[in-house]
């Protein structure tokens, strides 16, 4: 059973599964952010509707937490560590050199071609190697924000 936002075969059963149980919601929500890397507004609407849930319950369970993703990611997803220790060190200044090189415009994550987003996270768990920035898999520590272009150029292609 296809739907109109493409949920897997997988993603409906589990659905199904979890529609009628206590806490059900926010399993759902991560289901759907697994599968498709974010929960699109039409994502949004199908939840609801076959929860039960009004939209505005799932909207607000969504923008609740932080790990829910409402903006399609990039194809590289660049993460940079704003914890204690890499913020200290000048994570906000690798966010905002990132930001700069690929031309991400203020409020936005993702570059308009789709191949970069760039987001904080709380922790990479790296803090000796403070402050860390993150590529898909790939850590990088110790950073200066004059590093960034390389770290990025290997990842345009």
């Amino acid at each position: 059973m296809a739907t109109a936002c493409g949920f897997s075969n997988e993603l409906n059963a589990f659905i199904d599964e979890w529609k009628q149980k206590p806490g059900n919601l926010i399993m759902i929500l991560h289901k759907v952010q697994e599968e498709q890397g974010y929960i699109s507004k039409e994502a949004a609407a199908e939840v609801a509707a076959r929860t039960g849930n009004p939209l505005a319950r799932v909207y607000g369970t969504m923008t609740f937490y932080h790990f829910f993703k409402t903006v399609k990611p990039g194809k590289n997803k660049v993460s940079v560590c704003l914890g204690t220790a890499c913020y200290l060190k000048g994570g906000q200044d690798l966010i905002d050199e990132a930001k700069s090189i690929l031309n991400i415009p203020e409020g936005s994550i993702t570059t308009e071609d789709g191949l970069f987003s760039v987001e904080p996270v709380r922790c990479i768990g790296c803090c000796g190697l403070a402050p860390v920035l993150s590529i898909n898999n790939d850590v990088y520590g110790k950073l200066t924000k004059n590093q960034i272009s390389e770290i990025l150029d290997k990842y345009r292609t």
